[in-house]
């Protein structure tokens, strides 16, 4: 949410986190900027948001607003499309590249039900998960890591007709809404993904 001074955005993130409460201790982050205060919720082990984290944003959003304060996606010279970001790495032998990852990021298991293959994550939660994608022959042809950029669903056509413009080349749109495969001049890969089409 926007805010005009870093001390408003201290004050948002006070009121998130008291009516929060003990529930929200590991599933709320914020992050605290002189102009936005930036509220996360997701379940304490990893995976996709449960009731409970549902309940909290509205809890949350009420509270907030009954201070003064508006929760909103973004602004429009800064909209919020970009929910999150994975790393996928292609993998013939996920178990013996796995650990190689684990070690150079110091990223940990992913813990709980997810839809990430042998995910990893920043235990600090500022990085981008990392998922294992299974091969069973290799491809030259094409890179083998590439990103997820997860957006909500109601901007996805719109990051995807602006890829295309800025010369992206769409390679699969079987699996949309889920997500779509988009190339680069170059052919280097990326997903856009939401959360709908999913099982």
């Amino acid at each position: 949410m926007d805010v005009p001074s870093l001390a408003r955005a201290a004050e948002v993130a006070g009121i998130a986190a008291v009516r929060a409460g003990p529930d929200g201790q590991h599933r709320m982050t914020v992050d605290v900027r002189g102009d936005r205060a930036v509220l996360r919720l997701s379940p304490p082990a990893g995976g996709l948001a449960t009731g409970v984290e549902v309940r909290l944003a509205r809890e949350v959003s009420e509270a907030l607003a009954a201070q003064g304060f508006t929760t909103t996606p973004g602004r429009p010279d800064r909209p919020c499309g970009l929910q999150g970001l994975e790393i996928a790495i292609d993998a013939i032998d996920i178990p013996k590249v796995r650990p190689f990852w684990k070690a150079v990021t110091g990223y940990v298991d992913e813990h709980g039900p997810s839809d990430l293959t042998a995910g990893l994550i920043d235990p600090v939660g500022r990085g981008p998960a990392i998922w294992f994608q299974q091969m069973d022959t290799p491809r030259p042809q094409r890179n083998r890591i590439h990103l997820d950029v997860d957006v909500p669903h109601d901007t996805a056509q719109a990051r995807l007709q602006a890829a295309l413009a800025a010369g992206g080349t769409l390679l699969d749109d079987r699996a949309a809404p889920a997500f779509w495969v988009l190339a680069d001049h170059e052919g280097n890969e990326v997903c856009i993904c939401t959360w709908q089409g999913r099982d």
